[in-house]
């Protein structure tokens, strides 16, 4: 027994004597880690004061720390940042489907402010601003070097004062300049129509008001073409659609679909991540949907379109998407501020990620660039005739009055959709794809 008892301690202190030699490099690499993290802190601190005392003008404190803050903030991705007290209360505003400004969503890149989208219907849209256009200048100064919230501090100003932005955009040689005047935004986040059998819901925008007007203007629409029998499918354009809140893009996708995953996240810990489900009840009621996405579609757009895709639940039409997938989580500040900060990639439920990658579209459709328009005058085609026109002609005696009023109308249809090819392309192209789904019948 007295063996037993010192084998059991002379394992017990082998034991401790193993975990001391462990523990201590990392109980020392850990004292060590902490040492430099409180020596930086203090050279900040120096630097701090040195400005303070010493710089050629007098510097706010607060500025300054701010500032420090942001530039902290901002080397860790373009999406991290802080918020000053006034920037925090203008997300909110912005999110609730109303705010001041130009109507761009934009990003920072190489030095430069890169839109995303313009927002339909707004200011900067109407002035012709593109997804991927780069803004170099601000009323004549230089945006190069700004953080992306002092670049966006420059373009905000009091509505109906006008601003003039120099754009460099690709395909063009020069850089130019657009005069915008400034407005309140209020966003509509999602307008509908219906072209011949098809509804289409655009899609402006992510806030807390997209899912219950898709809901509520989807039923308009179907109410307006006499019920869902007479529909022959849907487009959901998503085209310059910068995103939002991911409760919106997970309601969306959710009304669509009957089952299955939305999306998950993931982030710097296993217990951080998350996955969204849908629930029964699908809006179309089965019905073919069509997503148009183009390179301003980005973040809540592209779960949206990752979903539908990946469930097969709709075709993709478009170009490739911008290709953010990261979630930011807004963390308020004792201060009345926000810090802004990516805290996971979010995947699609086949689990890919579309960081710096994009949704491929499973139809490529370039959007024909519009010709400016031409001062001279144009005598366009030669008038062609058809043998009703000729005189004496016979009547086709096969068809009743009402056969040949149908075709009348089909006829007219199709001259519409032709015209819509010319207003857009991509849009007509997404409602051909119905038109010919909807002809092959439904499915035995």
């Amino acid at each position: 027994m007295r063996k037993f008892v010192m084998a059991a301690l002379g394992g017990t202190l082998a034991g401790a004597i193993a975990t001391t030699q462990i523990a201590g490099p990392l109980l020392a690499q850990e004292a060590t880690r902490n040492s430099s993290v409180y020596e930086q802190l203090d050279l900040f601190g120096d630097i701090f004061e040195r400005i303070r005392s010493q710089y050629v003008e007098e510097v706010e404190p607060s500025e300054l720390i701010e500032a420090a803050i942001d530039g902290m903030l901002t080397s860790l991705d373009p999406h991290s940042s802080y918020l000053s007290p006034a920037d925090a209360d203008a997300m909110r505003v912005q999110t609730s489907g109303e705010f001041g400004g130009l109507g761009i969503e934009v990003t920072q890149e190489e030095g430069f402010v890169k839109v995303v989208s313009p927002i339909d219907g707004t200011p900067a849209a109407e002035a012709g601003i593109e997804a991927g256009d780069f803004i170099t200048h601000v009323d004549g100064e230089s945006v190069l070097g700004l953080t992306l919230d002092a670049a966006v501090e420059k373009m905000r100003g009091p509505v109906g004062s006008e601003i003039v932005i120099t754009v460099v955009r690709e395909g063009e040689t020069e850089p130019f300049d657009v005069s915008i005047i400034r407005d309140t935004i209020e966003l509509q986040a999602v307008r509908a129509r219906v072209q011949g059998e098809t509804v289409v819901l655009r899609v402006t925008t992510f806030n807390e008001k997209t899912f219950p007007n898709l809901e509520a203007k989807l039923a308009e629409e179907v109410e307006k073409l006499g019920g869902m029998d007479n529909v022959n499918g849907f487009v959901v354009d998503l085209r310059n659609n910068p995103g939002g809140l991911l409760t919106q893009a997970i309601k969306v996708s959710d009304a669509f679909l009957e089952e299955g995953e939305i999306v998950s996240t993931r982030g710097r810990e296993a217990a951080d991540g998350d996955r969204f489900n849908a629930t029964p009840g699908d809006l179309a009621q089965g019905k073919p949907i069509v997503v148009l996405i183009n390179g301003g579609s980005a973040s809540a757009s592209e779960i949206v379109a990752g979903a539908l895709k990946d469930h097969r639940r709709a075709i993709i039409v478009g170009t490739k998407s911008f290709g953010k997938g990261s979630v930011q989580t807004v963390m308020p500040l004792q201060n009345g501020g926000g810090m802004r900060l990516t805290t996971a990639r979010y995947y699609t439920p086949s689990g890919r990620s579309i960081q710096s990658l994009g949704v491929s579209p499973d139809i490529v459709v370039q959007q024909p660039r519009r010709e400016p328009d031409t001062t001279e005058e144009d005598d366009g085609p030669a008038l062609l005739r058809s043998e009703a026109d000729l005189r004496g002609a016979i009547s086709n005696d096969s068809l009743s009055e009402d056969e040949i009023e149908q075709i009348k109308e089909d006829r007219a249809k199709a001259e519409a959709a032709a015209e819509l090819r010319e207003e857009d392309y991509q849009l007509a192209y997404a409602i051909d794809i119905l038109k010919g789904l909807s002809a092959l019948g439904p499915k035995n």
